[in-house]
This record gives C-alpha cells, sequence and structure tokens, in this order.
C-alpha cells in the first residue's frame, strides 16, 4: 500500500505500496523489481546510497530495501542518514547482505535497520519480511492518525470547556441583576448586550420602608440586618418571579424596572402587578414584625418613560443601572406613597385603567419636577386583589 501525507495531517495509506530497491548490481535490482511487481507492489529502484536518499525524498516509499555494500555510500551510512531526518526516521529499512550474517545483524542494528535479508534472495522469506514491516508500519500510521484526532478532539474539548466556563462566569454575573431566565436568554443571544448603553422605555417600580429611619436608630445592628434581610428576600424573589430588573438595593429601598434588557409586552401592567405583589408580602412581613415591636410599611411608585440604559461604574466594579427622569419620578412617587400604598404617574394609569382601578390624587408638586405631576393611588386589579387590605 503507498503512503502519501496529508498537508493537514499524518500519512494515509492508498491501496499499493511502494518499495525502494537499492543496490549497485542491475541485476539484483532487476530481480527483486520483478519479484515484487508480481506481487502487486509499485517499485522504485536506484543504484547508489546517494541516489537512494534522493528517491526516498522524492518518491515517498513505504519501504526500502538497502544493499549493504555500494561504492561510496555504504547501506549503513544510508541507514544511519534515514534515520537522522524526523521525514524518514520510522520508515522500514530492510539490509540485503551476503556477507556474515551475525557480524551484520549488529553493524545493521546500530545503523537502525529493522529486518535483514541474506543473498541469494529466498522468495517467501523475501515477501514475509515485506509483509511484516508493511503491516507494522500500516499499524503506526493509524496510530498517527488517531494521535493526531485524539489530539484535535482534546483541543476542540479544551476550547468548549473554556467557552462553557466563560459563558457560566458571564451567566453568573448577569444573575445579579436579572432573572435567571432572562441571563439565559441574554447568554444564548436573545437580549442585547446589558453592558452596552442604549436608550430604552421602560417601567420603574421604586421601593421604600416607611419607618425605617427611626428604626435603624434605635435598633441594634444585628437585629437591623435580620430585617433587612428578610425584606430583601421577600422582595428579591418577586423580582425574579416577574422576570424584572434589579437595578439596585438602598438600605432599604430597591428599584427595578421592565423592558430591558428583553423588551416585554404590556410592561406597565406587569409593573404594576409586581408591585401589587410587593406590597402584599410587605403586609405579611408588617404583620410578623409588628409582633417584635416594628412598625415599617412599604409605600411603592411606579412611572413609565426613555431613560438610558447600560454599565454604570469602572474598572473591578460595575453595576448595571439606567439613567433617566422616569427613574427620579418613580423615586419621587414613592415618596408620596404612605404605607401599603402604590402611586402611579399619570402614563402608567393610562396604560392600566382599562384592567385596575386607581384613584386620581390631582397634581402633586414632586421635588425636583419644575411643573405639578398627575399621580394616581392604586386601588385594585379587576381580575383580584385591592389595596383596601
Amino acid at each position: 500500500m503507498a503512503l502519501h501525507r496529508d498537508r493537514q495531517g499524518p500519512r494515509v495509506m492508498t491501496q499499493q505500496a511502494k518499495i525502494l530497491v537499492v543496490d549497485d548490481t542491475p541485476a539484483n535490482v532487476k530481480l527483486l523489481a520483478d519479484l515484487l511487481a508480481v506481487k502487486g507492489y509499485a517499485v522504485a529502484t536506484a543504484s547508489s546510497g546517494e541516489e537512494g536518499l534522493a528517491k526516498v525524498a522524492s518518491e515517498r516509499p513505504d519501504l526500502v530495501l538497502l544493499d549493504v555494500m555500494m561504492p561510496g555510500m555504504s547501506g549503513y551510512d544510508v541507514c544511519r542518514e534515514l534515520r537522522a531526518n524526523p521525514e524518514t526516521a520510522l520508515l522500514p529499512v530492510v539490509l540485503v547482505t551476503s556477507l556474515d550474517p551475525q557480524q551484520e545483524r549488529i553493524n545493521g542494528i546500530a545503523a537502525g535497520a529493522d529486518d535483514f535479508l541474506g543473498k541469494p534472495i529466498n522468495q517467501p522469506e523475501l515477501f514475509a519480511r515485506v509483509q511484516s514491516l508493511l503491516r507494522i508500519r500500516r499499524l503506526h500510521e493509524e496510530t498517527q492518525r488517531q494521535a493526531a484526532q485524539l489530539a484535535e478532539w482534546s483541543a476542540t474539548l479544551e476550547r468548549r470547556v473554556a467557552e462553557q466556563v466563560a459563558e457560566n462566569e458571564r451567566l453568573a454575573r448577569l444573575k445579579r441583576f436579572f432573572s435567571p431566565k432572562l441571563a439565559e436568554l441574554i447568554v444564548d443571544g436573545g437580549g442585547e448586550d446589558p453592558l452596552k448603553s442604549r436608550r430604552r422605555e421602560i417601567v420603574v417600580v421604586y421601593t421604600d420602608l416607611r419607618g425605617f429611619t427611626a428604626f435603624a436608630e434605635t435598633t441594634e445592628p444585628e437585629e437591623l440586618m435580620r430585617t433587612l434581610g428578610a425584606y430583601h428576600a421577600a422582595m428579591g424573589r418577586l423580582v425574579l418571579e416577574h422576570e424584572a430588573t434589579l437595578e439596585r438595593f438602598t438600605g432599604d429601598g430597591m428599584m427595578v424596572f421592565l423592558g430591558d434588557p428583553v423588551p416585554v409586552e404590556n410592561a406597565a401592567e406587569r409593573g404594576v402587578r409586581l408591585a401589587a405583589a410587593m406590597r402584599e408580602s410587605a403586609l405579611d412581613l408588617s404583620a410578623k414584625w409588628k409582633k417584635r415591636g416594628v412598625d415599617l410599611g412599604l409605600g411603592i411608585g411606579v412611572a413609565q418613560g426613555f431613560a438610558t440604559v447600560g454599565a454604570i461604574g469602572f474598572e473591578g466594579r460595575i453595576d448595571y443601572g439606567a439613567i433617566g427622569t422616569v427613574t427620579n419620578l418613580a423615586a419621587r412617587l414613592c415618596q408620596q406613597a404612605k404605607a401599603g400604598e402604590i402611586i402611579l404617574s399619570q402614563r402608567v394609569y393610562a396604560e392600566v385603567s382599562e384592567v385596575m382601578e386607581a384613584e386620581d390624587l390631582g397634581e402633586l408638586q414632586l421635588h425636583g419636577f419644575a411643573r405639578p405631576t398627575r399621580a394616581y393611588r392604586w386601588v385594585r386589579a379587576f381580575d383580584g386583589g385591592s389595596a383596601a387590605d
């Protein structure tokens, strides 16, 4: 079977093996060439050691039958040259000699020969040794092919593992701000790059605990942290359930929004329903806190409008945030809300008026806003739940 080397990988077996016969006696060359050709081998010939080396480079044989005694370069010299070259270091070489077999084997092994044939040539022995060495050659080539494939698989696996680790790290960072579903959607390409600043219409839900300042002034730090921990855990679960984006915690305050990084339908309604769920959860917490003498209640403001969203911070400390009038409006509406109240902006109420009831509070003069702002106190959703509990 002939061998050739693919530019991208190891040598590959084809149907016919090629054997190079190197001998300075033409009759010996013709005899070996004829015998091998009858068996179906391709044969190349050379009449000297120097020509034999050149033919190895040009013909790329699969096996070399090499006479020992030749003028100029002997068979030993040729064998040493072949073994010194990385390209031919493993090329099967059979030394053919009429000299003392025992001494020639020792010299041949020292030169790097694989096998030996005595003269005159014994045909069955010739074919047996050629077949044996070609079989070893095929096994070696298959081992090389498998090693190359294994190396390729290993490199692919390493690359995939590295990519997966990077993706997991990115997903873990995103889950700091987004629900797991949204974070996975972003990683899978379903959302915009959250670090890239962009203008987006969002619904902002701003919450704040009423009575917290007085509570913090008279409470031990351990009790304060335990209370905040319960509050954050309850509100955080609802943020994740409603697939909202957490902008920040500020002690007893919290700002979340909907509509980015993945746009949502009915964002205003979803935002108010989130606020209502937060209110109900806070009422349960307030009842428990009152048993410990803690009087806290949740006020909520909800506004809708355009904001610039994206990465905020510096190297080593980056947060995800929204900047714009809508965030200030939600915060100011939250300040107007008493414990248990949800105050809606006019824009939000216009979006939910068909599915929810709200009380018109008229125009409020909010801090930081030059003109009065119309606001509404949420009462109930028409499919259940109210603010009169």
